[in-house]
């Protein structure tokens, strides 16, 4: 923690005298921050750095598969708004890339997938991408067909969130969806023009996502960092007495003021960024500890038994993180869940 608030310009606190740099790699890498941390690295004293053969290695690794692969990734990106501009669709890009341009290096921000919204023309631009680029598009997932373009996996959504999954999801997708029209966001890239959600939709949508990730399969400290980056850039623009109402009714409020504490405390982000914190830091510090090393630590292997009831065990152990984020019975979203999973069988 201390190296990514260095990575990422702020004061480190609790800086240790000396780093297990095997461990602070591992850590880096299975929250996408390799290029943060080393960027912290750099603001060492000489004698606190890691030996020179490590560090080498670690920004070649950050040159590639960071700096350059953000360059596909865009590539990408424009070659996709290409296509779809070409045939009178327009594309909007969701989480990514939209993030990464409110980071300090947005090509220092890990690129995975690529998901987009078309204004509820998912199904007939899925058909023409079939048609006209003999492209795959699997709709064995639920809110989103995929296909690749270049390397990237791309999400392509008809809905915003798993209706199927929390009751609550229906009436918040509806929110999504009406804001999903505004297209008065944008930005060129490489000559085309890309759609950004709006300061709502990103918002909501952000907030959402993390949350669901935490609650059940876990979240990365990235994600944290998406939602600091935000706040930051567009929290002045932002509705926030919109937002805080739709975050009370849904049950999502305890666990965005513990997102906001730790991006203060932890992260060191300025307190005034932020609307509200509930300063619980017995609570705080279990849900960082979770986001950087979850408690249940059972891995998913076997067959559909096995993994049913592997699901099982995760969703009996996650009672604790449900209660912070939603207002779903835990029963009502066992079975919305086993529902979901019966309607997508390859999902279990």
């Amino acid at each position: 923690m201390a190296l990514v608030r260095l990575g990422i310009g702020h004061p480190a606190i609790n800086l240790p005298d000396s780093f297990d740099w095997q461990a602070v790699k591992a850590q880096a890498l299975k929250h996408g921050l390799d290029a943060v941390v080393l960027d912290g690295v750099e603001k060492l004293s000489e004698s606190k750095r890691p030996p020179k053969e490590l560090v080498l290695q670690w920004i070649g690794e950050v040159l590639q598969n960071f700096e350059q692969r953000y360059e596909l990734y865009c590539k990408t990106i424009a070659e996709m708004a290409e296509f779809y501009n070409t045939h009178h669709y327009r594309m909007m890009i969701l989480k990514g890339y939209a993030c990464s341009l409110d980071w300090p290096k947005p090509n220092h921000r890990l690129c995975g997938d690529i998901d987009i919204w078309l204004f509820g023309q998912q199904k007939y631009a899925d058909i023409l991408l079939q048609d006209r680029k003999a492209i795959n598009v699997d709709d064995s997932h639920h809110h989103h067909t995929v296909f690749y373009w270049n390397e990237f996996m791309v999400e392509n959504h008809y809905d915003f969130l798993n209706v199927h999954h929390h009751k609550s999801n229906r009436s918040i997708e509806a929110i999504l969806k009406d804001l999903g029209r505004d297209d008065s966001h944008y930005v060129q890239l490489n000559g085309e023009w890309i759609y950004l959600p709006s300061q709502k939709l990103h918002a909501l949508f952000l907030l959402r996502h993390m949350m669901s990730n935490f609650a059940s399969t876990g979240m990365q400290l990235r994600q944290l960092l998406d939602w600091a980056f935000f706040v930051e850039k567009h929290g002045k623009e932002l509705d926030w007495e919109w937002l805080l109402k739709i975050l009370e009714k849904y049950g999502m409020m305890p666990l965005f003021q513990l997102f906001n504490e730790i991006c203060v405390e932890d992260l060191g982000f300025a307190s005034e960024l932020f609307p509200t914190m509930q300063h619980e830091h017995s609570i705080k510090d279990r849900v960082l500890n979770e986001i950087i090393s979850p408690e249940f630590s059972e891995i998913e292997r076997g067959g559909i038994v096995s993994r049913a009831l592997f699901k099982y065990r995760r969703w009996k152990a996650n009672k604790w993180k449900h209660e912070l984020c939603f207002n779903d019975s835990l029963w009502s979203a066992f079975w919305s869940g086993v529902n979901s999973h019966l309607m997508k069988p390859s999902s279990i």
